[in-house]
């Protein structure tokens, strides 16, 4: 592949692609990881971030604030000892989505702080109605004016709250705000995914008491008190995974993806896996093969199949394209429907409670 215009590339196919690769982290762990050094006055040291703007904004942020970043050979290294969120720099917040983070560590922390709607990528309706019921369930205050929303409280506590959408970051701003509460938090509809989990095992290496993360069901006991310091590797990008897996069943090679568990693949083969992709592992990595004969697997008794995603553990909706593009290779005919929650559509276009976003193709051989 050689570079054209700054603005575009030239690629010349038909190569057999191989090698063996790690998997950077996954950003959507990386957000909510630094959000959480705001917990503790000690250091906290974060490994494997990923190199996106995304995470650089984040960083900017949290300096607004007064957190000291470090940039360290193994990681960057943040002290949240001395935070004012009176200082937050409110036109990066409405840069990135990933701002309303802050909310449940700032209003934990602080007990105040004023935040503008978050911005970031616009997909339709993004609603943080979840956030809110959460924070105000375990004593939050909160109030919309000037655009903007202030949050405030006399002391969080710890409440069972049942999430009306299963949203991975009010689910993830809910462990955070409920680490240091006073008392015991029952999150039920909590999202299941991979960086609730890794933010749920990062909040533990930091001394908080967090049982049911990947499930439905998330019992947190507060500390009452800020928590310790820790030293925590992001966790690898399965939509990372997932498109490398695409490609390389695509492209012929063989690739060998280091430190991969089983149980991180497992939703996206049961995606890819229909299309006849296949991998192994072999001494902690994914291994996938070279020459894979993709052939749709029909349904019992001849069936076009259906690949759809879902909340995990279903299949991702980051990989239906990746699934779309395989399927163009495979062997047969297989229908791809893309399905999205409220959450992600907007509401004033269709009264179908499932809102208007969802696709379809029907590729053939």
């Amino acid at each position: 592949m050689r570079c054209a215009p700054p603005d575009a590339y030239l690629v010349e196919g038909g190569a057999v692609l191989s090698g063996r690769l790690r998997p950077a982290g996954s950003k959507n762990a990386a957000l909510p990881d630094l959000a959480a050094a705001l917990l503790t006055e000690s250091p906290v040291v974060l490994r494997n971030l990923p190199a996106i703007r995304d995470v650089e904004s984040m960083l900017a942020l949290l300096e607004s604030i007064g957190v000291s970043v470090e940039r360290r050979e193994d990681g960057i290294e943040l002290r949240a000892a001395a935070i004012d969120p009176d200082r937050i720099d409110l036109e990066l917040c409405r840069s990135i989505r990933a701002s309303i983070l802050l909310a449940g560590p700032l209003l934990a922390r602080c007990g105040h702080l004023r935040l503008p709607p978050p911005g970031g990528d616009v997909i339709g309706r993004r609603r943080l109605d979840t956030h809110f019921l959460a924070l105000e369930a375990m004593g939050a205050r909160l109030e919309a004016s000037d655009g903007a929303y202030s949050f405030g409280t006399s002391g969080l506590r710890g409440a069972r709250t049942l999430l009306d959408e299963p949203s991975v970051t009010a689910t993830e701003n809910a462990l955070m705000a409920a680490a240091v509460a006073e008392g015991t938090t029952v999150l039920y509809n909590a999202a299941c995914e991979p960086n609730v989990q890794d933010l749920a095992s990062m909040l533990s290496s930091m001394g908080a008491s967090i049982e049911g993360a990947g499930t439905n069901r998330i019992v947190v006991t507060g500390k009452g008190s800020p928590l310790s310091g820790c030293v925590h590797s992001v966790a690898a990008d399965h939509i990372e995974i997932g498109s490398f897996i695409g490609m390389a069943a695509c492209c012929g090679g063989e690739i060998r993806i280091e430190g991969v568990s089983q149980d991180i693949v497992a939703p996206t083969m049961g995606g890819l896996g229909r299309l006849g992709v296949e991998v192994r592992f072999d001494s902690g990595d994914l291994v996938v093969p070279s020459g894979q004969g993709l052939r749709v697997l029909c349904d019992r008794g001849g069936a076009v199949p259906t690949i759809y995603d879902a909340p995990w553990p279903g299949f991702s909706p980051d990989l239906t394209s990746t699934a779309v593009v395989v399927a163009t290779q495979a062997r047969g005919t297989v229908l791809v429907f893309e399905r999205c929650s409220r959450a992600g559509c907007s509401s004033s276009t269709s009264s179908w409670p499932w809102g208007p976003r969802s696709s379809s193709a029907i590729l053939t051989e």
